[in-house]
């Protein structure tokens, strides 16, 4: 016999069934699809021909927002003709999240999927690029890159917070893609673009803002190999954060920053007073290029309160103990004019199933003497932590915390960091074509 409480208890069965499985649907719904695929497109305005990029989702330099401490799951369809996966630069998160094809995961094959399911740690502006060991610069070249944003809780007040990620193009006359041919050298220099782009658009990008006003500018270098400085033209600018991490607020020397492949800042940047004022971020190549132009329109902006900085992460040590450190020298050969003379680091070119650089205990203050024995600037990422620029002779650091720096030609630099996060981490050329060449290391921390 059928009762009226056996119809409720059935009832409610089925309403908690229906509520769970919304709730499964409303988790899936959440995770966002990132379709690596091949997307002809003009991208200089004058291109009598289509240049064969690659894009996620139909689009070039995604941004992706998320607030602090909430989970991002991102499921990357890969839908080119070559293997991939996806590096979070900078993102201190989980080794199994890291992206690193060959070392950290299996890289994902054509028509296959990989999903990345982790909670960035920290607030801050990282890059999206891929990461395949010996196979990274034409996917890059292509254009696989974007932006993943991690807000604060409290950001500051601005009238626009942008995303500006930096770009060149290996161009033909006709506005398609230079040739990616197999290098016959075994220390690559790495390849330079003929066309510069802003959010994968012509620059310089045009922004209109109120006279007075105030915007974050997140700026970011997705190129292969252009090293170049940018210089902050009509406005004042200030540096709040560096690699993703707050720093003492600062205006830079003679506003003008160094922007290597890799490298994040987010600034804030006050406006002239008057409607119709001009301002620029210039990229000093030859005479100087502009890359984004500000000008004041509208009404004034009520006066905004003196520029403060970000709050400190405390997820990061606030000393760290240098007598008690690890350390170990990292010497940079290769020579691109010498055949015969190959990227290596400390005499080898890198190698998953090797030894690692050096292997510690989580916890241990970690130092390395970067020691460039070329001619050639070597910008170099570590995965996983954020590091201090040590001062020449060990008795202090510099202000700000790095994921990527430059080593000067034939100059020797010392960073340090506490080796607080398990795995196996990449240190890393930021140049691709290097990188792919074996211009890398390893470090594990257990």
């Amino acid at each position: 016999m059928i009762t009226r409480r056996a119809v409720t208890a059935g009832l409610a069965t089925i309403l908690f069934a229906a509520s769970r499985q919304a709730r499964a649907q409303s988790a899936d719904h959440s995770e966002q699809v990132l379709a690596a695929k091949p997307t002809p497109m003009k991208l200089r305005p004058d291109a009598v021909g289509e240049a064969e990029t690659w894009t996620f989702n139909g689009s070039l330099t995604p941004a992706f927002r998320v607030k602090q401490d909430v989970e991002l799951k991102l499921r990357l369809e890969n839908e080119t003709a070559l293997p991939l996966s996806l590096h979070f630069h900078g993102v201190r998160g989980v080794n199994a999240m890291d992206g690193v094809g060959g070392l950290t995961q299996d890289p994902v094959a054509t028509g296959k999927s990989h999903e990345y399911r982790f909670t960035p740690p920290d607030p801050g502006t990282f890059l999206i690029r891929p990461c395949i060991l010996g196979g990274s610069a034409e996917p890059l070249e292509r254009g696989l890159s974007g932006l993943l944003i991690v807000e604060e809780p409290t950001p500051p007040r601005v009238d626009q917070d942008l995303a500006l990620l930096v770009d060149d193009w290996r161009l033909n006359d006709d506005g398609s893609l230079a040739p990616f041919e197999k290098p016959s050298e075994i220390a690559p220099a790495g390849r330079l673009g003929s066309w510069l782009s802003v959010n994968g658009k012509a620059t310089p990008q045009r922004i209109e803002a109120p006279p007075g006003g105030r915007l974050r500018l997140r700026l970011a270098n997705a190129c292969n190999a252009r090293t170049m400085r940018l210089r902050f033209d009509g406005m004042k600018a200030y540096v709040i954060a560096i690699d993703g991490q707050p720093t003492s607020t600062f205006e830079p020397l003679k506003a003008s920053l160094p922007f290597a492949p890799g490298t994040r800042y987010d600034l804030l940047v006050d406006l002239a007073q008057e409607p119709g004022a001009p301002g620029a971020v210039m990229a000093l190549i030859g005479d100087g290029m502009p890359l984004v132009e500000i000008v004041t329109a509208g009404e004034k902006r009520p006066e905004l309160p003196t520029v403060a900085p970000l709050p400190p992460n405390p997820k990061l040590p606030e000393a760290i103990k240098l007598q008690n450190a690890s350390r170990k020298d990292v010497v940079i050969k290769g020579d691109p004019k010498a055949p015969d003379i190959p990227w290596t680091v400390n005499g080898a070119a890198g190698n998953p199933s090797g030894s690692p650089l050096v292997k510690v205990k989580r916890g241990t203050p970690v130092v390395l003497a970067l020691k460039n024995e070329t001619a050639f600037v070597q910008p170099m990422h570590l995965h996983g932590h954020s590091f201090r620029l040590l001062h020449p002779l060990d008795d202090g650091w510099e202000p700000y915390w790095l994921d990527t720096v430059q080593v000067p030609e034939n100059k020797t630099i010392r960073i340090a960091f506490v080796a607080d996060n398990p795995g196996k981490w990449l240190l890393a050329s930021t140049v691709m074509e290097r990188f792919d060449a074996g211009l890398w290391t390893w470090i594990e921390v257990t």
